[in-house]
């Protein structure tokens, strides 16, 4: 039993709930008095209105985030059904901006905007004492470290085991770029090191190898960031993973001689690209040396073992198909890993919104608020951009087919070759989920062989290599035609502690 329950609703189990162990750790005498529930996106509300109310709470602290926002909307309103005495308290980015336009925040006691890791525990201590601010939606003045308990001792055994570890070095962000929150005049404020690093030490000695930082400008201070990547390196060990997500542009020397050092797969550099376009850059106050971004990226492919994950944005305000195809192509020219194609949302709270009228932006209300048109790409069109993204996640990305996936366009255009395939291949099965690798493998030969000509015996041979990446025992049928016994024998290969699959099937 608790009086003060913390609930949220993760994208997938792996997931753990960062914000609320913040909040947890700065309750202090309230901790006591208060119980952690995390769910998934896949539990029914009413299983989880059942498991909160079993506790009996008072209040119930829930995070909302922008996919959970449909779900945690129903759990609330069969809480406030069940239990309308029950004080709800919302907060979490979604409900932080425009709250009178939302219906959970319209069916919830209290909302908190912004960062609520002090202001929570002091809403519920006056509730338990029986007050009740009058105003409901409350902003969250901006804390500083000094005053934040670090949340790291409230993961336990289980998230160390089986979860991904979140933590940061530093929250906000120095750049103005339209489509983010962090745009909103958030100042970059930074963990002292002399509390993060031991804190960092005592998750390695619990037996955490897989650290996600989630800062959004990790190496915006090269000093910090150097000391925190030096402090990883003298105490790596099998299985350490360590994701940053960086500024592009950015890599000075200082940290270039630190990095190169990391074992390859060690590190994952999430870099934010978005676009190559100047005009648009320039329209979403986005500043960006690309000069520089090409020659880190360069530098990390052609000197480190890092793993890079890019992102690009289909669908700014003003960059039709052409453009983004041109940067597309420009950045798989650079060698990425990984390349993220997500089309813009219109994340609540957001200045994005001023190029609507201008660039025809129509966007989706429902979560996650995807672009639906623009004036400059048409509906059907941004269908095959949201297909093209799902599909480029499933085989470029996967790791699955690494040697393969440069044959989809040979020697022309990345974007239009593979839009090419993508189109064939919703054509050909009409969908873009649950497409079990061995069929995906077979599908991608068929395309190779029947529509750009590939010579089948040498195809399947690549096919076959890449298929045995991810350690897999069967032999898909289509391919035993083509090679005879001895070239389908299998590899065994020597698993690499818990790094992340992708990566590893890259090393491979």
């Amino acid at each position: 039993m608790a009086d003060i329950v913390l609930t949220t609703l993760n994208a997938r189990y792996a997931h753990a709930a960062f914000g609320l162990r913040y909040l947890l750790a700065n309750l202090g005498a309230l901790q006591q008095r208060t119980r952690l529930l995390e769910f998934d996106i896949h539990h029914r509300p009413l299983d989880v209105v059942e498991a909160i109310l079993a506790e009996n709470p008072k209040i119930v602290g829930i995070g909302v985030y922008i996919w959970n926002t449909t779900l945690a909307t129903a759990v609330v309103a069969e809480l406030k059904r069940l239990r309308p005495e029950v004080l709800v308290v919302l907060g979490g980015p979604e409900v932080s901006y425009e709250t009178d336009q939302q219906e959970i925040c319209r069916l919830a006691d209290y909302v908190i905007t912004g960062e609520a890791d002090l202001a929570f525990a002091d809403l519920c201590g006056q509730l338990l004492e029986g007050g009740r601010p009058e105003q409901r939606v409350i902003a969250a003045p901006l804390p500083d470290f000094s005053q934040l308990v670090l949340p790291y001792d409230f993961y336990d055994d289980r998230d160390v085991a089986h979860r991904v570890i979140y933590v940061e070095a530093s929250r906000g962000c120095p750049f103005s770029c339209e489509f983010c929150l962090s745009s909103l005049d958030i100042p970059v404020r930074n963990v002292p090191l002399e509390r993060f690093l031991p804190a960092m030490q005592r998750l390695l000695e619990r037996g955490v190898r897989r650290f996600k930082f989630v800062d959004r400008t990790f190496n915006l201070d090269v000093k910090i960031g150097g000391a925190i990547m030096e402090f990883f390196l003298q105490r790596q060990r099998p299985g350490l993973f360590l994701h940053f997500e960086m500024i592009p542009d950015r890599l000075p020397q200082e940290l270039r001689q630190i990095i190169c050092r990391f074992p390859p797969g060690m590190l994952q550099f999430e870099v934010g690209i978005q676009t190559f376009n100047a005009e648009v850059s320039a329209r979403i106050s986005r500043r960006q040396d690309e000069q520089r971004l090409c020659d880190n990226l360069r530098y990390l492919r052609q000197n480190t073992g890092v793993h890079v994950h890019a992102d690009l944005i289909a669908a700014l305000p003003g960059e039709d198909l052409a453009s983004f195809a041109a940067g597309f192509d420009r950045l798989v020219g650079l060698g990425p890993q990984e390349i993220q194609v997500g089309l813009l949302k219109r994340l609540r709270g957001t200045p994005i919104v001023r190029h609507d009228q201008a660039w025809g932006m129509v966007y989706s209300p429902n979560p996650p608020y995807e672009v639906l048109q623009t004036k400059t790409i048409d509906f059907r069109t941004m269908q095959e951009l949201r297909r093209f993204a799902r599909y480029w996640d499933l085989v470029a990305n996967s790791g699955n087919f690494v040697r393969t996936t440069p044959r989809l366009w040979a020697a022309g255009s990345p974007f239009f070759g593979f839009l090419r395939f993508s189109q064939w291949l919703f054509g050909r099965i009409g969908t873009s989920h649950g497409i079990a690798l061995a069929r995906l493998a077979e599908l991608v030969f068929e395309f190779l062989v029947e529509e750009l000509g590939q010579n089948a015996g040498e195809l399947a041979g690549v096919i076959w290599e890449d298929y045995q990446r991810g350690r897999r025992s069967d032999r898909p049928a289509f391919l035993l035609k083509h090679l005879p016994g001895q070239a389908m024998k299998i590899q065994r290969r020597t698993p690499s502690g818990s790094m992340p699959k992708r990566q590893l099937r890259r090393l491979s």
